[in-house]
């Protein structure tokens, strides 16, 4: 076995007797380490037959792959190791698709369907959202403020509707499945009401065409295999039973963000004498807002368990930085200033490793948490960041750091000012790296060049793409934009690319104010510009590839430059039709940040920071999780980002374009659940579930404030700024631990 050597409080679940345990585990507890040696345990015990393994259930697909090496590990070089492996690692997903495969008959799929990613998805959605607008310009007239100026609302419905209902639609479906209710059961229980639900209406529209473009594919989608996978159980008692057989311990990672359906998917697993061990941390349930989990599935399983269990020792920070987390607990447990948000964490108490452990807490040191008061605007908080890691970084060039922030939008312009400075920095825990924008964003443009070869202004554009590795001298970068604005002037670019005898424009430049060197520029240019043409006959990976030999030099570069060809061309084989400037447009959507670049992070397969030491790993607080830095920056902690719930506080869902602030998407959500209640119209009123969401909001961001303090090992840095108009707050947890940090 491993050199893992197991705390009183992990010996306690290994000693697990079988039936069910919920166990509550603080961050850096060592959970997983322990959930992996549990499952070893079990195998080593000898109890399974060949037919049974273990199910262990995780959140991500980097976590499968941890559970499936630390297993092995514990089993390694054991006597008694058995030669099948005898346990099943999965996520909700994976699991949901093994299930269904199994009988695709019972919920109506043929045996080859298909399972449609979450661009394809998205991308789906996004045109049925948009579908709907056309049809319904003026349905959401009666939700617009109503002193917005008949100009303004059309701007409103022309660029700003269009991704709210976007986000409408994606909510809407995802609950709406995870309530298990197909179009047409929805679409009954709405005709049957008295009075109409306009906002359920709308989402019902678009699930119907969504499911229905699902269909024509012969797919579906994830949400779907979730749903699907519970009906094959409910349907066929011999399917479960096989089940149950085959999986008779079932061990849940991450329980505190299950939902629902996972929840009844393991209940049926588990049988009502199974065993099943549930560890989570309802402090770190910071993915409601994204998803259909909810934290209460955890308490409440906690609370009838047969075995209940803490993990409540940590060796991952210092005492300081446990203090401080602990403190955060009791304030919002105590004192925190609305009541129906005291519930958002919960004990216990994060504690010290006993003496002894062989993973102890690093040496204590107050002076490294730095709670900082400063009024910042953001600009302000971007450079003193900047300032203080690079300062801190001379002396360190051996530990890790990272900077968390809450959207991705703060990452990435940190992400630009460090890179300012020459600070190697690691982004592949923002949502689409700014270096994946950046090299789609440069393809992007040339192609759309290429795509109208005769547009001056493209043309321009394409200039200052080729020239970017002058941005960083700052006289040549001015010359540079200089000559671009001439290149945008040409009248005949046909003058430029093909120059005659008695036609070159560059002839006409040559008497102009321009350097020997601009022109040397141009000529090359000019030469480039005539192979890169010659590119328009290839295929659309092929001519993405010839590109990028030319325009990138760097690994990172080139590596994303593949993957955005085998992006492309998927999407051409999905749309045969496209023709370069539709396929330059799904170029523009990554580079825009609008859209998931799916598989290219570290994230999917495991983010180790210990391989960054010496860089500024930069990330958002969720992305964070289950991760751990030296030292650790948490930007932006103010009234925005961080809301408690007062009636003073900003809020991100609730649009400014919006009458009386509500948040529409929460609303819609109600009238869905409305429809299925005894009364639906005493049941929903307009303005309560904007409310209720709000509070809810606010929990997730005192508990995302709570993981993004605990990531931090020995050092901790907070700061706040003032927002983009300067009337912004710091967020009142942020004030409540400055007051105890400073009076301790």
């Amino acid at each position: 076995m491993t050199d893992f050597i197991p705390r009183p409080a992990q010996q306690a679940v290994l000693e697990y007797p079988g039936g069910t345990m919920g166990i509550s585990a603080v961050p850096g507890s060592g959970k997983t380490w322990t959930l992996s040696a549990l499952a070893a345990q079990i195998i080593l015990e000898g109890t399974l037959t060949e037919n049974q393994e273990i199910l262990i259930v995780t959140l991500t697909n980097s976590a499968v792959d941890h559970f499936s090496t630390r297993i092995e590990g514990f089993l390694r070089d054991q006597e008694k190791r058995p030669l099948l492996p005898y346990y099943r690692v999965r996520t909700l997903h994976g699991l949901a698709h093994d299930i269904v495969r199994e009988r695709p008959e019972l919920v109506g799929l043929d045996s080859n369907f298909q399972i449609i990613d979450e661009r394809e998805a998205n991308a789906i959605r996004d045109e049925v959202a948009n579908t709907w607008l056309r049809a319904n310009p003026h349905v959401l007239d009666e939700y617009l403020d109503p002193e917005l100026a008949e100009g303004r609302r059309d701007w409103v419905r022309r660029d700003q509707l269009p991704n709210l209902v976007k986000g409408i639609a994606l909510s809407f479906i995802r609950t709406a499945k995870d309530m298990q209710l197909t179009p047409d059961i929805l679409q009954r229980q709405l005709e049957g009401l008295p009075l109409p639900l306009p906002l359920a209406e709308m989402g019902l529209w678009m699930y119907k065409e969504y499911q229905r473009s699902l269909a024509y594919r012969g797919s579906v989608d994830f949400d779907d295999l979730i749903r699907l996978a519970l009906g094959a159980l409910n349907s066929d008692e011999e399917l479960l039973a096989r089940l149950q057989e085959m999986w008779p311990f079932i061990l849940e990672d991450e329980a505190q963000d299950s939902s629902h359906l996972q929840e009844q998917i393991l209940r049926l697993l588990a049988g009502s004498s199974g065993n099943w061990v549930r560890v989570g941390d309802p402090n770190q349930a910071i993915y409601e807002s994204f998803t259909t989990a909810d934290p209460k599935y955890l308490r409440e399983f906690m609370t009838k368990a047969d075995h209940p269990r803490e993990l409540p020792n940590s060796g991952r920070s210092t005492e300081s930085v446990i203090e401080l987390a602990n403190y955060l607990i009791d304030w919002t447990r105590g004192e925190h200033p609305v009541l129906e948000v005291r519930d958002a964490l919960d004990i216990p108490h994060i504690e010290p490793t006993p003496e002894g452990d062989p993973q102890p807490n690093p040496p204590d040191a107050a002076e490294a948490i730095h709670l900082v008061e400063s009024k910042f605007s953001p600009e302000g908080e971007l450079q003193a960041v900047a300032d203080s890691v690079e300062r801190w970084l001379e002396g360190h060039p051996d530990e890790t750091v990272a900077v968390l922030a809450p959207r991705n939008t703060r990452g990435f312009a940190l992400n630009d000012e460090l890179r300012k400075r020459k600070i190697e920095t690691v982004d592949g825990l923002l949502r689409s790296s700014s270096s994946t924008r950046f090299t789609a964003g440069a393809l992007g443009n040339i192609l759309q060049y290429l795509a109208d070869p005769g547009s001056a202004r493209k043309l321009a554009t394409v200039y200052q793409v080729w020239r970017r590795d002058d941005r960083a001298e700052s006289e040549i970068w001015e010359q540079v934009k200089a000559t671009a604005k001439i290149l945008k002037g040409c009248q005949y670019v046909e003058d430029f690319l093909h120059p005659g005898p008695e036609r070159d424009w560059l002839d006409n430049l040559r008497e102009q104010e321009i350097s020997l060197d601009e022109l040397d520029q141009l000529e090359e240019f000019r030469l480039v510009l005539s192979r890169w043409l010659k590119t328009i006959e290839l295929p659309i990976d092929q001519m993405i590839l010839t590109l990028s030999q030319e325009l990138f030099t760097k690994p990172n570069d080139l590596a994303i430059s593949h993957k955005l060809a085998v992006l492309l061309r998927r999407v051409r084989n999905l749309h045969p039709e496209w023709q370069l400037p539709e396929l330059t447009g799904e170029l523009a959507v990554i580079a825009k940040n609008e859209r998931r670049f799916l598989g290219f992070s570290e994230d999917d397969s495991g983010f180790d920071p210990d391989k960054h030491k010496g860089k500024v790993v930069i990330a958002t607080v969720h992305k964070a999780k289950g991760l751990e830095w030296d030292r650790v920056y948490l930007m932006s902690v103010n009234n925005y980002d961080f809301p408690s719930g007062m009636e003073y506080d900003s809020y991100i869902p609730e649009k400014w374009f919006i009458r009386d602030s509500l948040n529409l998407e929460a609303e819609t959500l109600a009238q869905l659940e409305a429809a299925f209640s005894k009364d639906a119209y005493e049941w929903y009123a307009e303005g309560r579930p904007t409310y209720d969401a709000r509070m809810e909001y606010a929990r997730e961001r005192l508990r995302l404030l709570y993981v993004g303090i605990t990531r931090a090992k020995k050092e901790l840095v907070i700061t706040w700024n003032t927002g983009r108009k300067g009337n912004l707050q710091p967020a009142i947890p942020l004030v409540a631990l400055q007051s105890f940090w400073n009076n301790r």
